[in-house]
């Protein structure tokens, strides 16, 4: 009787043992798993939280840009910008712009003035950008932004077919030059031509006709628009005379403050230059590509 109660004994140690060390498994082996689903999730929660930053740091990005921007061009800056023969606008600079906002990702909204009117427009922000020809010069870095050169030009002398007296800049002296109101040319007149007088006018055909009625004695503008100019309405006319002068770069102005847009036009200028799309713009109007 004694040895069947030792027995009984040392069973039910043996078995309270084992169920203790099962139980400690058990409980090292839970503990173990959700250490490693722990783990997992904050692996999976930290991967989660890079990617919803990645998708927000690039929504920031696209949100930078505005859906549509309102671009502001010349009226008969021909071939940059003028209404074909069915009204619409046109020109090298106007297709330019358009791919460039393509390429970009934002609609433009085109609006025209005069060409003295553009820098006050950007300066109010009645305009986001403006492309006409516009020069890139110190003192209107002041008060405008601009985008990389997109053309590069220079100043030409135009006259009377029959003149002879005029052959280049040291020919206007003491003359009456036609040139277009807030232009750079106005300004190199009155800086670089000893007694000239500059007649200045809002319209670029009201100076060429000067120059055909005889009440200038030339035409100083951008050399681009004097040449186009007497290959078509001026032909037999007026003739070109004297050298390429100031040569100078041709930029898309950008209202100050808009870093943004500044860069979305370079890339997309950049891009186009090395797709070839700028190359079929400009040899569609100039007829040849840039050199």
């Amino acid at each position: 009787m004694k040895v069947s109660t030792w027995k009984l004994g040392v069973t039910l140690f043996i078995s309270l043992a084992l169920v203790l060390l099962l139980a400690a498994c058990g409980s090292s082996e839970e503990s173990s798993t959700e250490e490693e689903g722990s783990s997992g999730g904050e692996e999976a929660a930290t991967e989660e939280s890079a990617e919803e930053s990645s998708t927000d740091e690039e929504a920031s990005s696209n949100a930078e840009l505005e859906e549509t921007y309102t671009v502001v061009s010349d009226t008969s800056f021909v071939p940059f910008e003028f209404q074909d023969e069915n009204g619409e606008y046109t020109g090298f600079d106007i297709e330019l712009i358009k791919a460039i906002s393509e390429e970009a990702g934002f609609e433009i909204e085109l609006e025209t003035t005069n060409f003295d009117g553009i820098i006050p427009g950007l300066q109010t922000g009645q305009f986001d950008i403006a492309i006409a020809g516009i020069s890139i010069t110190e003192e209107r870095k002041q008060v405008i932004d601009y985008s990389d050169p997109y053309y590069e030009s220079g100043l030409h002398i135009g006259v009377a077919a029959d003149n002879d007296e005029i052959q280049g800049l040291e020919d206007l002296e003491g003359k009456t030059v036609a040139t277009r109101l807030g232009s750079t040319s106005s300004a190199f007149i009155k800086e670089n031509i000893e007694s000239a007088t500059p007649n200045e006018y809002e319209q670029l055909d009201q100076a060429y006709l000067a120059v055909e009625n005889g009440s200038a004695d030339a035409i100083l503008y951008d050399a681009p628009n004097v040449s186009y100019y007497i290959k078509t309405a001026g032909e037999g006319k007026l003739k070109v005379v004297g050298d390429l002068y100031q040569a100078e770069n041709y930029g898309i102005a950008i209202t100050k403050g808009k870093e943004e847009l500044v860069t979305a036009i370079n890339d997309a200028l950049a891009s186009l230059k090395e797709n070839g799309k700028y190359d079929e713009i400009y040899e569609e109007w100039f007829g040849s590509k840039p050199e």
